[in-house]
């Protein structure tokens, strides 16, 4: 009977979601698509064993861990939670370099503790569904150098400047430098890496950093997820908005504000996102930041010809997205050109992957890294090689946006 009930509400998910891609000029859901995604929304935030307003607005709840949205996926019917990976790669950090970052002190309000038992999540409000849906809507797979620019350009209006990597792995890290770009409606900018297998109809991707989006964190840069099982994008799902990832953190919560954001010229700070499929054993795939487990992706929810083991492809960078094709592109990163450099330009740092043939960590050459930007006259991307592991593989990336695309 959950089971039935499970495969219902997956279903309700993806016709919302649908009805949203329909109706994607309209800012204001009609008075049935509301109800809706009223009923929906309540289903989404799960009843709270204590609740925290934060001085940014939002609202995070404590969870009982068992009865987390995650569970209402078929898929994980009889699945057994693991609180914390069975191994953490030693993703070594070398300190002596010459250029040198704040990794993220990423933590809630000091007076925001859960119980034990319960997981912190961010509370979805009806704004931020509409907001995730209609992104979804657009599909949120990575552009890359293989594929055929021209046609996915004017159907999407998505902007990348990337660096590509191309070899069999277990997953990848990177320190995404943050920033809080300003966007406009229909608009988004974001940062992350992203890793994916498969091709077409099996394609499946995970991808983690940074995104400001309108009626996201008051158009703030805030820590996100996205995750798709499939090709088309039907079965993706941000942060924790649908069933799929197992949320086992009770400090930090997907969707809270990304702080402190860089300052052109000054203090520089990063996300240090970890996205890697463990053992064998289970073969779950884990986001972590600065080596502390937020939660995962069950290998259930994966094939064979997509992540269920390993990936083929990781990618690093920026992208924004403007729906509308005579409004001026956003800002992607900084706003400033990657020729910048320190303190001036986005940078990710600090590149490593898990080798799938020797299943050792390692920093991919600069010379094997393949760069890409589609439209290069509004956004760049170079590598960069330096004194230090954390500059030994990295790229500069980015651009003010300001050019239209036509």
């Amino acid at each position: 009977m959950r089971s039935c009930t499970n495969k219902l509400i997956l279903l309700t998910f993806y016709t919302i979601a649908l009805i949203l891609v329909t109706e994607s000029r309209r800012t204001i859901p009609l008075k049935k698509e509301k109800q809706e995604l009223e009923k929906l929304l309540n289903h989404i935030n799960k009843p709270a064993i204590k609740s925290f307003q934060t001085k940014h607005g939002y609202i995070l709840d404590c969870i009982d861990i068992q009865k987390q949205l995650a569970f209402d996926h078929p898929l994980l019917k009889n699945h057994s939670i693991q609180l914390k990976p069975t191994t953490i790669p030693k993703w070594t950090r070398d300190k002596n370099t010459y250029q040198k970052s704040s990794s993220l002190p990423f933590r809630q309000d000091d007076d925001i503790s859960c119980p034990l038992g319960t997981v912190i999540i961010k509370r979805t409000t009806l704004e931020e569904l509409i907001q995730f849906q209609r992104m979804k809507s657009l599909g949120f797979k990575y552009t890359t150098s293989k594929d055929n620019i021209h046609n996915i350009l004017n159907m999407t209006g998505r902007h990348f400047a990337i660096a590509e990597y191309y070899k069999d792995n277990y997953g990848a890290t990177g320190n995404i430098n943050i920033w809080d770009p300003p966007v406009e409606p229909d608009q988004y900018s974001l940062a992350s890496i992203y890793v994916e297998n498969g091709f077409r109809d099996d394609l499946q991707s995970i991808s983690a950093g940074w995104i400001v989006s309108p009626k996201l964190n008051q158009n703030h840069s805030g820590l996100f997820t996205y995750w798709t099982a499939d090709g088309h994008e039907k079965t993706g799902c941000y942060n924790t908005v649908c069933p799929g990832f197992v949320q086992v953190s009770s400090k930090l919560a997907l969707g809270s504000l990304a702080k402190p954001v860089s300052i052109y010229g000054g203090e520089q700070y990063s996300l240090e996102a970890i996205i890697y499929q463990q053992d064998n054993v289970t073969g779950h795939w884990w986001f972590l930041l600065k080596n502390e487990p937020v939660g995962y992706w069950p290998r259930s929810l994966f094939h064979v010809q997509g992540l269920a083991n390993g990936a083929s492809r990781v990618f690093w960078g920026g992208e924004v997205f403007n729906a509308v094709k005579q409004r001026i592109n956003p800002i992607m990163g900084s706003g400033h050109f990657p020729q910048e450099g320190f303190k001036k330009a986005a940078f990710v740092n600090g590149l490593k992957v898990i080798d799938r043939e020797v299943e050792k960590i390692r920093s991919p050459p600069t010379k094997d890294l393949i760069l890409f930007a589609n439209t290069p006259k509004c956004y760049k991307v170079v590598t960069k090689s330096g004194v230090g592991e954390e500059w030994s593989s990295a790229i500069y990336y980015g651009g003010p946006g300001g050019c239209i695309i036509t």
